[in-house]
C-alpha cells in the first residue's frame, strides 16, 4: 500500500499513490461500499499514520481498500484517477517532530569522498538533524539554490523511514516493528558553504561548515508517498537511482548500507525517544555530484527513485 497527501495545504486529501494516477481514498471508500455492499470504516483524517501500521486504527481497513483499488484500477481510473503531476502532491508527513539523517552509511560514498570506510563493528552511525518546517519540500516543488551560497549544491538520494510508534531503548531485532513505512528523501547539501571569508580559523570550522550547508530552505524534498511497512517487510533489498536532467548519477541498493535500517533505529533510540511521524534518512550511496564537481543549477530537474516507493521529482530554481 502506498499512501500520499495531495491538494492544497489548507484542505489536504489522502490518496492511494500509483504512477498511473492517484485514487482519492474517500472516493475509493464510497465506490467500495457501493460495489461490495460492505462499508469499510475509515476515519475522517488526513494524517497518514492513522492508516499505517503499527498503531494506525484504520491500517487493516486501508490495506483492504488499497488491495481492492489495485485490482480494480482500470475500472476506477477513468472517473477517479488524478495524474501525479496535476494532483498537487504534498509532503507525506508534513510536520515531523524530528528529522534525523545519517552521514557516511554507504562504503562507496565514503570512499568517493576520500575517506576510509570502517567496518560496522569498528564504528557507529553519524547522525545529524535538519529543521523540519523550512527544509521539507513537496514533490514537484523546487529545490531553491540559496542566494548566500549558490555554487556547490549537491544531491543525496536516501531511503526515508517513518516512525509509527514511540521507540526508546529498542533492540535491533525488534526495531522494524516501530516503522510505519518508507519514503524517498533527497538530502540536498551545499558542499562549500564558508560563512565569513575573513574568519579566524577554529578547530571545528569544517564540521560546522558541512552541517550548516545542510540547513538551507528547501533542502529536504520528501515523497511522493509512504509505502506501508507491511508492503516492504525487508527494507534492505531496494534498488535506488537518482538522475539529473536524465543522466543517472546514483545507482545502488539499500543492501549496501553499513548500518541497516533496524540498527539505525536501535542506535538513535538509545539517546532519543523516537515519536510517531519522525523521519530518518538512512544515508546516501556513491554518485553524488561533489565527486566530479558537478552541482545543481536553476533549470535542472532531479528524479530520485526507490523501488516499491516511487519517484520524487524536484525542479531546481534560484532563490
Amino acid at each position: 500500500m502506498r499512501l500520499c497527501r495531495f491538494g492544497d495545504g489548507a484542505n489536504p486529501r489522502v490518496g492511494f499513490y500509483d504512477e498511473r494516477g492517484i485514487i482519492p481514498l474517500r472516493e475509493a471508500q464510497t465506490r467500495y461500499a457501493a460495489e461490495n455492499d460492505t462499508p469499510l470504516m475509515l476515519p475522517d483524517s488526513t494524517d497518514l499514520l492513522d492508516f499505517l501500521p503499527p498503531t494506525g486504527l484504520a491500517s487493516a481497513a486501508a490495506h483492504t481498500l488499497a488491495d481492492w483499488v489495485e485490482s480494480h484500477f482500470t475500472q476506477l481510473a477513468p472517473t477517479l484517477a488524478l495524474a501525479p503531476t496535476e494532483a498537487r502532491l504534498l509532503v507525506p508527513i508534513p510536520r515531523p517532530n524530528k528529522i534525523f539523517l545519517l552521514a557516511g552509511n554507504y562504503a562507496d560514498h565514503i570512499r568517493e569522498g576520500g575517506g576510509n570506510a570502517a567496518e560496522r563493528a569498528e564504528t557507529f552511525p553519524y547522525v545529524f538533524m535538519k529543521p523540519a518546517s523550512t527544509t521539507l519540500t513537496a514533490p514537484f516543488q523546487p529545490i531553491r539554490i540559496p542566494r548566500a551560497a549558490p555554487d556547490a549544491v549537491d544531491w543525496e538520494l536516501e531511503l526515508g523511514v517513518v516512525i509509527g510508534k514511540p521507540a526508546k531503548h529498542v533492540t535491533e531485532s525488534e526495531a522494524l516493528h516501530y516503522v510505519a513505512g518508507y519514503t524517498v528523501i533527497n538530502d540536498i547539501s551545499q558542499r562549500k558553504f564558508r560563512p565569513n571569508s575573513n574568519r579566524k580559523k577554529r578547530d571545528r570550522d569544517l564540521f560546522f561548515d558541512w552541517l550548516h550547508g545542510k540547513w538551507f530552505d528547501s533542502f529536504c524534498p520528501v515523497g511522493p508517498c509512504v509505502v506501508s511497512s507491511h508492503t516492504v517487510p525487508n527494507p534492505q533489498t531496494l534498488k535506488m537511482t537518482l538522475s539529473v536532467n536524465g543522466k543517472t548519477w546514483q545507482d545502488a541498493n539499500t543492501s549496501q548500507q553499513i548500518f541497516p535500517v533496524a540498527a539505525v533505529i536501535a542506535f538513535i533510540s538509545q539517546m532519543v525517544t523516537l515519536e510517531p511521524g519522525d523521519l530518518i534518512a538512512t544515508g546516501t550511496p556513491a554518485g553524488v555530484g561533489n565527486t566530479t564537481g558537478t552541482y545543481l543549477h536553476a533549470g535542472d530537474t532531479v528524479h530520485a527513485s526507490i523501488e516499491k516507493i516511487g519517484v520524487l521529482v524536484s525542479p531546481v530554481e534560484a532563490e
